[in-house]
């Protein structure tokens, strides 16, 4: 068993199950063709990456009848050599390996994906020596958000918050539709109590010292160049010092892969990428039976 299973909720098993439910929705003709003959089937990566998703996967494969047995750990970087290799076997009847395999192939490949795009992120940090967090977003596609911000955990990378009800992010439209900065974090603290942090998205250095004046405690800095968050970053936190509080500086907008390290900077405590889930490539995956 990944020792990331223990971060799934039990609930997990009845989204594999609706999963499944719908790919099968009323008769599986494949099924029938293939038949109940024991078989095997190798499960092989052909392209590097991080492994991921590996409690999903069983979990598919457990709802059909089938077992897996694992050839590496979940967490590993995989480097196919002459093309593939052999991650894991799937043991059961030929008829209920191919009603998990799409399903399963489809979770493990973009997990796998996620997770290898937040490995590289964290390992870009250790090189610039930023002891800042590296976080995904709630960019996430619906229904599958578990599993995409499972892939950031086993890739290294904070999974930021993971639904509305986490924390408080007040952006540019809660601002808007209260009239000000002041007024949403004045409503937020009202509701939130004293138990939920509340950071508000800032398009100026004005904009961040008023959220922080109202009692935020984290700014983020959305959509400034690298020259401007070096700047902004350091006056961002100087301000907070001088409050005597600690503000936690998040850097975030249209960064990517390729541009991440000119955000690693002194000032800054997160930096968060919508780009972890988004346009992700997957890391090629095969199930193939043995005849």
């Amino acid at each position: 068993m990944s020792k990331f299973a223990a971060l799934l909720p039990p609930t997990f098993a009845r989204t594999i199950e609706s999963w499944l439910a719908e790919d099968i929705p009323s008769f599986d003709y494949g099924g029938f063709v293939v038949g109940d003959d024991e078989k095997v089937a190798t499960l092989y990566c052909k392209s590097p990456g991080v492994l991921a998703g590996v409690p999903f996967f069983n979990e598919v494969f457990r709802q059909t009848g089938c077992v897996v047995t694992w050839s590496f750990e979940e967490g590993v970087d995989i480097f196919p050599q002459n093309g593939k290799v052999v991650v894991a076997e799937v043991r059961g009847s030929a008829r209920r390996i191919l009603m998990g395999e799409r399903v399963a192939l489809n979770i493990l490949a973009r997990c796998s994906g996620i997770a290898s795009r937040a490995r590289r992120l964290r390992e870009t940090a250790d090189r610039m020596s930023f002891l800042g967090v590296v976080a995904g977003t709630r960019k996430t596609t619906p229904g599958f958000r578990l599993v995409e911000k499972y892939g950031m955990e086993v890739g290294g990378a904070d999974t930021h918050r993971m639904d509305l009800s986490t924390m408080v992010m007040l952006k540019d439209n809660h601002i808007w539709a209260t009239g000000s900065i002041t007024n949403a974090v004045n409503a937020a603290k009202d509701v939130a109590g004293f138990s939920i942090k509340i950071e508000v998205e800032c398009q100026s250095e004005a904009e961040a010292y008023e959220a922080i004046d109202a009692g935020a405690d984290i700014v983020m800095l959305d959509n400034f160049t690298p020259e401007a968050m070096k700047t902004a970053a350091v006056n961002v936190k100087a301000k907070g010092m001088a409050a005597g509080r600690n503000i936690l500086v998040e850097a975030s907008g249209g960064i990517t892969e390729e541009t991440a390290e000119q955000y690693m900077l002194p000032g800054i405590d997160i930096i968060s990428f919508g780009t972890m889930t988004q346009s992700v490539p997957h890391v090629d995956f095969s199930l193939k039976i043995a005849h």
